[in-house]
């Protein structure tokens, strides 16, 4: 398929079907990640990929019991996707902090779109999530101080192949040639 094609065919998916994701195909999508660009080459990420199930209930428990309740649907996706924050190149950090810009969450963002990407083409659903409860899940993998879960992803199959349609600004309103 064309890339635009690839595009629309992307949506956050919140509905799963109850089927098994292969492991090939996350580990095609954690290459298309690991291909992404970032600030200095820096690549600041690493994938935790939660795949046994026992271990993905808890995960998600400790992720969205409670204070939080919405993003439910994570119950139901047969994967999750951590992307821990890594450190950045002394370059890299030094620019930031020149420009004021964290360009790790930055590469982590370019990252996860070339995951939820790759997931699409092969007929995977994703969603990524940026509304959970941290702590706990960190402690559950023992996730090392200084270490921040920046992103969930949930991936698994669609239980439909109706893709939704999708509501956007017109390119008029969000585009403008050599002036604001």
């Amino acid at each position: 398929m064309d890339f635009l094609q690839l595009v629309t065919k992307r949506y956050s998916v919140r509905k799963y079907a109850d089927r098994k994701v292969e492991p090939d195909k996350i580990a095609r999508c954690i290459e298309a990640a690991r291909l992404a660009p970032s600030a200095c080459n820096s690549q600041p990420w690493k994938f935790v990929i939660i795949d046994e199930p026992e271990l993905k209930t808890k995960v998600a428990k400790a992720a969205f019991e409670k204070i939080i309740s919405i993003n439910r649907f994570i119950f139901e996706a047969p994967v999750l996707v951590l992307l821990i924050s890594q450190p950045q190149k002394l370059s890299a950090k030094l620019c930031g902090i020149v420009k004021r810009r964290d360009f790790r969450l930055m590469d982590i963002g370019i990252a996860a779109e070339h995951f939820c990407l790759a997931a699409a083409e092969q007929g995977l659903g994703t969603c990524m999530l940026g509304w959970f409860n941290e702590r706990p899940v960190r402690k559950l993998l023992s996730i090392p101080k200084g270490k921040r879960i920046e992103l969930v992803i949930t991936a698994g199959y669609p239980d439909t192949d109706k893709i939704p349609a999708k509501n956007r600004k017109t390119t008029g309103q969000i585009t403008s040639y050599n002036k604001f």
